[in-house]
This record gives C-alpha cells, structure tokens and sequence, in this order.
C-alpha cells in the first residue's frame, strides 16, 4: 500500500481510538496531526501555523454566527420548556405505540426547526424514557431512536437550516431546497425506512423477552433516574410550534439568510414565551449566556477537526487517495458520496467533514461535470454516514445520558444512521442519474 496513503488510514484509526476514549478533540486533533505531519516528512510548527490554524480559523469566519444564533435558539427552546411542551403533545399522539419511531419523529421537528441536536438529547431523554417505561419497551432502542431523528432525514431534507445544508449552500452556491424532488422523495423513503426498522427491532426485542426493566444492562436506573415528571408550566405546544415555521418560512420563502432566519425565531421565542423563564431579565441573561457558551464549544471542536483536514489535504497521501479513487472509473456523484463520507469518518463529524471535503475537493467535483444541485444533497447525506462511527462524540455523549454501552445500543445506532443513508445516498444517485 501507498506509504502516504497508509499514515492517513492510521491517523484515523487513531483519531477514533482516541475520541472513543474521550479524549478532546481540542487535544487530539493537533495531536493526530503531528502525527500525520512527522510522518509525510512535513516541517512540524510551519504546518500548525501554514496549514492547520489558517483551515480551522476559516471554518470559525464562516459559520460561527450558525453556530452562535442555533445555540441560543437551543437554549430558548431548553429553558422555556417549548422543546418538551412540542415533544409531549406529539409524544401523546402514540397512546403506547410506535414508540421508538415517534421519539424519532419528535426529535427530526425539532432539529428540521433549528433547535440544537445536543439540546434535543436533553430535553427529549427523560420524555423518550417515560413512554419506553409505558409501552415496556427496551431501553437499548432509546439512543438511536433519538439520535435517528436528529442526524438523518431532518438534517438533509430540502430546506433544512442545518449546518450541513448552509456549508453546501456557502460552498456550491446553491439553494437550500437543491435537487428538490429527488431530495425529497430519498428523504421519505430514509424516514420510512428508519420508522420501520425501529419499529422492528423494538417488536423483535419484545418478542425475545427483552423489555424495559432489563437486569442484563451493565447499569441499572435507580428510582431517582425514573423520576422524569418534568415541568408543569410548559407553554402551548401551538406556540412553541410559531418561531420554528416562521425559521423555516424567512430561510427557504423569503430567502433569508440562515443566520438571519434562526435570529428572528430567537427574538420571536423570546417575546411569546418571555413568562416560562422564572426570574425575569436576570434569569434570559442566564439562558443567552448558556447558549453563548455551548455555541462557542461546538464550533471550537468542529473546526479544530477542519483544521487536522486542512493539513491532512496538504499530504501528498491525499492527493494519492484521491488520484486512485478517481482511477477507479466511478460516477462523479458516486466519487462525491465516497470522498465526503470518508471525510466526515476521519472527523468524526458530519459538519467537520464536509468542511474537509469541499474546502479540499470542491474544483475536483466541478471538473468531474456533476451537478451543483446533486453534489449540494448527496454531500449532506453521505456527511451523515461514517461520520457516526463509534468515536463520534455526539453518540459517546448521548449514550452517556442514556446509560447505555456501545455494545448494548450500538447496532441500532449504526444501522439508522450508516446503513440506511448509505442506501438513501444510493437511491438519490439512482434517481439523479434518471434525471430527476
């Protein structure tokens, strides 16, 4: 194998020994890029500060403020309770059936609406817990049933205000519905794909005796972990529901900005539910300053990631990986879905990775003559793929709020979130090669 080639596939597998260990990626990032850098016989300080800090200050400069007004948009809809009061109405709606495939549904509106995916693992958890407890149901389903919901169909849809959809729209210049029906058609057929096979595995679970309370889980809730009533004075789920169609109203009708969209949704949420933050301007101060600091974390991780791609694309291991994808004689489409999806598995990150893949391959996809519009939502799908990898730290986090192990809910996980975008992204380039 390629010498070159052969250090970038270490330096994954190192980048995902390490963050399954919880390592920050504030440390690892630099950490896997010496690494990378030493062995490319690359000089070491010139290419932190040449390469490394110029791709991750970029990333920083372009999307901070989608980071910024999401999280503080997040933070409103935690805090005023309007993400549980919409979770509980749609929640009701189940009466004790499709379970795991409502949590899923709850948590793709809420993300499809702008609200953060780390604020949805929250508020929705003690929700998803208190109808799995219902319907005896197995605990094991919970995170990808909740984590399905926020990183699949709701963050590539046409006209989704998700990060992944603003870095194609920044990078291709174009629309947010781009590809619009096959995009939505591959859209349908993921959500019906993920419905059905939660709801499989929940009946096959039942069926093999595997229900909510289960002595085989390596950690057993205590009562104190039950005890999820969560609030009483939530506002109506109608109003909780307006800041969310008028986000999606102002980005995709009127053309706003996303940036601009989300700060609207974030004033229009705090006037109708200035009342549900108990304690007045003192207690908002709170909430802004807590959706200040997520903000400011989440887009720190994300490009420190961008900056170990901008020195990853320097190598001439890079370069080779890609001349020898390119050998392959695939379809350009086909090209993208690979190069973005193994991108987004070295990041770890879906947002990461395609800020890797476009800032690095962008002049590749044009003279390979795909179209804008194909390249724009196959990119987004398969941004959704490796990147759910068991290093990714979105689902270390959520499987510590559930109190389950990577053995345990893993599977699932990886089925709704890399097998069957796999098949969407598939299906996608199927109908674009129609023409659709």
């Amino acid at each position: 194998m390629n010498f070159g080639i052969l250090v970038l596939l270490i330096a994954i597998i190192l980048f995902a020994l390490l963050a399954f260990k919880q390592l920050s990626a504030l440390i690892l990032a630099p950490l896997v890029t010496i690494f990378v850098v030493v062995c490319s016989g690359l000089p070491v300080l010139d290419s932190l500060k040449d390469m490394f800090m110029p791709a991750a200050a970029n990333y920083v400069s372009s999307y901070f403020l989608v980071f910024f007004v999401g999280a503080l948009f997040g933070a409103v809809y935690q805090f005023t309770g309007a993400a549980e009061s919409i979770a509980r109405f749609i929640g009701g709606l189940c009466h004790g059936k499709f379970v795991a495939p409502i949590i899923m549904i709850i948590t793709g509106i809420l993300t499809f609406g702008g609200v953060s995916g780390f604020v949805v693992f929250f508020v929705i958890y003690p929700i998803a817990l208190n109808l799995f407890k219902e319907a005896n149901l197995t605990r094991r389903l919970i995170p990808a049933a909740i984590s399905a919901g926020c990183w699949t169909w709701s963050m590539t849809a046409p006209g989704s205000p998700s990060i992944q959809n603003v870095i194609a729209m920044d990078s291709l210049g174009t629309p947010s519905t781009a590809a619009f029906l096959p995009s939505l058609i591959v859209s349908v057929i993921e959500f019906a794909m993920i419905f059905i096979w939660l709801e499989y595995r929940g009946r096959k679970f039942t069926k093999n005796g595997y229900y909510f309370h289960d002595t085989r889980l390596k950690t057993q809730l205590t009562e104190e972990d039950l005890n999820t009533e969560g609030r009483k004075d939530l506002p109506h789920w109608i109003i909780a529901f307006i800041p969310i169609i008028t986000i999606l109203i102002l980005f995709n009708v009127v053309d706003w900005k996303v940036e601009a969209a989300v700060f609207a949704g974030v004033v229009l949420a705090t006037v109708l539910m200035f009342r549900y933050v108990k304690g007045g301007i003192n207690e908002w101060i709170k909430v802004f300053n807590k959706g200040a600091a997520d903000s400011g974390v989440a887009i720190l991780n994300t490009a420190i990631v961008v900056g170990f791609g901008g020195v990853v694309k320097g190598t001439q291991g890079f370069t080779d990986l890609v001349e020898m994808l390119k050998g392959f004689d695939m379809s350009p489409l086909l090209f993208v879905m690979i190069t973005v999806a193994i991108c987004a598995g070295a990041c770890g990150s879906a947002s990461g990775g395609m800020g890797v893949a476009f800032n690095a391959l962008t002049d590749t996809y044009l003279s390979l003559g795909a179209k804008l519009p194909y390249v724009h939502r196959i990119a987004a799908i398969a941004a959704g793929t490796l990147d759910t990898l068991p290093h990714q730290g979105a689902q270390i986090t959520l499987l510590g709020i559930c109190k389950l192990t990577h053995k345990e809910a893993y599977f699932d996980i990886a089925i709704t979130q890399i097998v069957i975008p796999f098949i969407t992204c598939g299906i996608f380039i199927l109908l674009a090669q129609m023409g659709l």
